[in-house]
């Protein structure tokens, strides 16, 4: 049987819970494109079934930031999904703070060994600070959810270096993700999958879900 993920793509665009912004990057932007790649390679791999909380660049949840957060938790609770996974950027006021962290309801449980795999495969490939899984129960989706879940700060927008990987590495964050739930649940990664055409994924290439609009593949693609 396949396994769900839910993937949130944290805030809205426009007004409404519409998260941080700095040097260029905002935050609902780079987490909606983050969570349409790292669905991409999860549907194009059939031991996984996905869905997105945010489907089109527009999408808005709830009118506030309670309703917002309760409509993701509400859809992954009702599908229901194996694991939640959230995106999310990060920011401070200190500009030297960098790195990528991954939060968690509580330590010794199935979602902090997920949030380490995922957390160390961003690391390695993205090159960013490791920051550590560290608890925080107030989290809502953290709380609400019915399944292991986990929330994840890809980078700090406040820091120069890591917003230019947040401008340019989002479709290398996704893939990222991807890998370290791969290694969490022992599956091999193997880019060139299905001889017969259907669903296949091809490493770093653009992969149209049915969700991804047809202009934003043709933009992965340079065209």
């Amino acid at each position: 049987m396949a396994v769900r993920i839910y993937v949130d793509q944290g805030h809205n665009p426009g007004n409404i819970e519409c998260g941080a912004s700095g040097n260029g990057v905002v935050e609902s932007e780079v987490t909606y494109w983050v969570g349409i790649y790292l669905a991409g390679f999860l549907y194009a791999d059939q031991r996984f079934e996905v869905k997105v909380s945010r489907p089109f660049p527009d999408t808005v949840l709830g009118y506030d930031q309670a309703s917002s957060l309760r409509a993701r938790v509400d859809e992954a609770n009702a599908w229901p999904a194996d694991y939640f996974v959230s995106i999310h950027v990060n920011s401070n006021p200190n500009p030297a703070i960098n790195g990528s962290e991954v939060y968690v309801y509580r330590e010794n449980s199935t979602a902090y060994d997920l949030g380490v795999n995922v957390l160390e495969s961003i690391v390695d490939l993205v090159g960013t600070r490791y920051n550590q899984v560290r608890t925080n129960p107030s989290l809502y989706v953290l709380r609400r959810t019915s399944m292991p879940a986990i929330l994840v700060e890809l980078a700090y927008l406040s820091n120069l270096q890591d917003a230019e990987k947040l401008l340019n590495d989002q479709y290398l964050f996704a893939f990222s993700i991807y890998i370290g739930i791969l290694n969490y649940l022992g599956y091999s990664y193997d880019p060139f999958p299905d001889a017969d055409g259907i669903g296949k994924r091809v490493h770093f290439s653009c992969i149209k879900v049915e969700f991804l609009l047809t202009v934003e593949c043709k933009r992965l693609q340079g065209k």
